[in-house]
């Protein structure tokens, strides 16, 4: 980066964090963090657990805003001074510190900005991540194994807390499902680019002739919710089974029937948790679960009524993939709705992921 690309970076930043500035109400957001740091020193203030760690996630999500604009803020006028100095007093290595925080810069910024689009309903919510995989035996069960651990990989370079609701081993080597909870602000709003079919080409290790295999998995994401929406679910509804939990390679969690199954009869939805060791807590994280898939079902009815109305015509299949991961005859990975790829295979699959994450949620906001 030459000094003149600096310096109109430099003005096109400056007009950013206007416009920013513009938008965010800075002094109500500092206004709402003295309430709720004086609501926070009440004698009462936990009696509530669960109310209270919402209010804490909100007071973090102010927070994070008004402390990231001032920080950009202060880093533009710095950069700002140093290339007028520069302009003055030429210095080759202030010249390429001044270059490589400029990179470091404009990053940050683009971050933020990505944070701040991030205002869909339940985008700050937690994240539940279902992984299926499709028809072809231990190969697909295989890549989806894969999967799990990229996003688990993912998750935890994002600060995100990862804990496993359920896992149902494969027959002979990987899975035959996971269900995954992401907690930290906007995990959903996140997630939500992961949503459907992931497509794995490669030399198959299963394969003793050496051949080539193409293998699928679904990947299904939703917003865990707590009181914040009203599902009507009858008990008359629901079928609850209870059976033996039993981790990541078939080894027994404990010797109980902690682990809970719920099936939703009139939509034939089916929920399972055996993160805990009480069948009790199981059901408790189950029910949150069915209640996010039927949230979930209701706004994909809804889309899909409007879709009808405007004449689209929306694929469902193994063949919509979202995403190919091709490890030969080459190596390349590309999503297929915004054309965005990566040559470094390798480093998707270790949670690399950010690029097609935050191009799919740039390309929603142009449409």
């Amino acid at each position: 980066m030459e000094m003149f690309e600096v310096k109109a970076e430099l003005e096109r930043t400056a007009k950013v964090l206007a416009d920013f500035r513009g938008s965010l109400d800075l002094d109500n957001k500092e206004a709402q963090i003295a309430e709720i740091d004086e609501r926070m020193v009440e004698p009462n203030f936990w009696d509530d657990q669960q109310k209270a760690q919402g209010v804490i996630n909100e007071l973090n999500a102010l927070k994070e805003t008004v402390h990231g604009y001032r920080d950009l803020l202060e880093t533009q006028e710095n950069l700002e001074l140093t290339h007028e100095l520069l302009k003055d007093e030429p210095d080759a290595e202030l010249e390429k510190d001044m270059v490589a925080e400029m990179k470091e810069f404009m990053k940050s910024l683009d971050e933020f900005e990505l944070q701040l689009l991030l205002s869909e309903p339940y985008d700050k919510n937690n994240a539940i991540l279902e992984l299926h995989p499709g028809a072809g035996g231990t190969e697909s069960q295989d890549w989806g194994s894969m999967l799990l651990r990229m996003y688990t990989r993912w998750g935890e370079k994002r600060g995100f807390k990862v804990e496993t609701l359920d896992y149902l081993p494969g027959d002979e080597a990987g899975i035959k499902s996971v269900t995954l909870l992401f907690k930290g602000h906007n995990a959903y709003g996140y997630l939500k680019a992961e949503k459907g079919v992931h497509r794995l080409v490669r030399i198959s290790p299963f394969d003793s002739s050496g051949r080539r295999h193409t293998s699928f998995v679904s990947c299904d994401i939703m917003p865990e919710f707590n009181d914040e929406i009203e599902i009507d679910i009858r008990t008359e509804d629901l079928k609850i089974d209870t059976y033996r939990a039993s981790g990541a390679g078939g080894q027994h969690i404990n010797t109980t029937d902690s682990a809970v199954r719920i099936t939703h009869l009139p939509t034939n939805t089916v929920v399972s948790c055996q993160s805990e060791r009480s069948q009790i807590k199981n059901r408790d994280h189950a029910m949150k679960m069915l209640k996010s898939k039927l949230y979930q079902l209701r706004i994909e009815e809804q889309e899909q009524k409007l879709a009808d109305i405007r004449g689209e015509q929306k694929e469902i299949g193994w063949g919509s993939q979202i995403r190919s991961y091709v490890f030969h005859p080459y190596s390349m990975v590309k999503d297929h709705r915004t054309s965005t790829e990566s040559g470094n295979v390798q480093g998707v699959m270790d949670g690399e992921l950010d690029p097609f994450i935050n191009a799919y949620l740039r390309s929603r906001l142009n449409q």
